[in-house]
């Protein structure tokens, strides 16, 4: 893990986004008591990705068809969730 200040972050930001590309922790530290982790996002790392976005989407279209189930004892949520 590597801890760097502000500064020297602003003037190689491109080392150190280079770094984290390698697999290499980076903390970049402001003042004296604020620290960020420099991470790589990656599409898994985005919740409303393309194919969430296509359950969501896919999921308002059953329930505009009518394709939904009314459960209302622990029974049926049992049956429902397969235990």
């Amino acid at each position: 893990m590597l801890v760097i200040s502000s500064r020297e972050f602003r003037q190689n930001q491109k080392l150190y986004f280079e770094k984290v590309d390698k697999g290499e922790h980076i903390i970049v530290q402001r003042g004296k008591d604020k620290s960020y982790a420099l991470t790589l996002v990656t599409e898994d790392d985005m919740y409303f990705n393309i194919e969430m976005l296509k359950r969501i989407k896919q999921s308002i279209l059953e329930v505009k068809n009518g394709e939904t189930k009314t459960v209302s004892t622990s029974e049926e949520i049992k049956e429902l969730l397969g235990l």
